[in-house]
């Protein structure tokens, strides 16, 4: 299948990043990060947009196995081709919101970034992966969960939502401290799931590479391949952040992390459930939700 020949040229490109020199690292970084462009684009198109040679990119090409960039572009011209068809509702959709005004045309592009981040996240992983990183968080010591900035409130709601399932789940960094803190003890028996978008959080990319010296396996949420917060990471999931707003769009992370949530709760055994249920009874006992009417 297209989409599977794309993922395994992709994922040699991922792994592969560290050993490449500065011009054919560049050229990798724009391949992972715009893979639709491949497909529809001419060698020399992508050199400008990498800002690199043409035979930067050959030798990119070369590099993962294939013999000229026509073998490399094919599966993602392929790919481009099968899809073309499930979008064709969606296509139709949005065009008929650009008829109205200014704000209508924002919301049109609202919408298509949205729907768009979803359907990036959702194909471009699958439920093996999600449920091999929630098995980590399930049968970890402890699971710390990292996000700072504009991310922190969504990393804190999935320690939040987590600890009424199982009671491993740990958000840092604690207040007042530094996500390094928060570490200090993590070993092997535990593990950190880390996320940071662009512009990449220092703090957070430090807090991994400690992590991944003290042998603590480490889930990375970011919105690049190339993330620095990749390299030696256990799990890897990319989670696109395309908006036509100033801010970046945290809908793909938010679903993404729901998702996760999920697979946790399904792989859990079923005190899980009965742990849910005594959280919301002891809330409704204490009065705290209003009654229903």
């Amino acid at each position: 299948m297209p989409q599977a020949e794309t993922e395994t040229v992709l994922g040699a490109l991922a792994m592969s990043l560290d050993s490449f020199t500065p011009e054919v690292h560049k050229a990798a970084t724009y391949v992972l990060e715009n893979p639709a462009d491949i497909g529809v684009s001419s060698i020399r198109e992508i050199a400008l947009k990498a800002q690199v040679k043409p035979n930067t990119v050959m030798r990119l090409a070369r590099s993962v196995g294939f013999a000229g960039f026509e073998d490399f572009r094919r599966p993602f011209r392929e790919q481009i081709r099968e899809g073309r068809e499930n979008f064709q509702d969606k296509a139709r959709w949005l065009q008929s919101l650009a008829s109205g005004g200014k704000l209508d045309g924002l919301y049109r592009d609202m919408a298509g970034a949205s729907m768009d981040n979803l359907s990036g996240l959702y194909s471009g992983s699958d439920a093996d992966k999600l449920r091999l990183a929630a098995d980590e968080i399930v049968g970890a010591r402890t699971t710390f969960v990292l996000g700072v900035g504009l991310i922190n409130a969504v990393a804190r709601n999935f320690a939040y939502l987590a600890n009424m399932a199982v009671d491993n789940v740990e958000a840092i960094p604690r207040e007042g401290s530094l996500p390094a803190d928060g570490l200090a003890r993590a070993g092997e028996q535990d593990v950190l799931l880390a996320m940071t978008l662009k512009p990449y959080r220092r703090e957070v990319v430090e807090a991994v590479e400690m992590a991944v010296e003290q042998g603590v396996r480490v889930i990375s949420v970011s919105d690049s391949p190339a993330s620095p917060i990749f390299a030696e990471a256990t799990h890897r999931f990319v989670v696109p952040t395309q908006t036509p707003q100033f801010f970046i769009s945290t809908v793909a992370l938010t679903a993404f992390l729901e998702t996760l949530m999920a697979f946790v709760i399904a792989d859990a055994d079923d005190s899980v459930i009965a742990s849910i249920e005594r959280f919301h009874q002891r809330r409704h006992e204490m009065g705290i939700y209003c009654s229903e009417r």
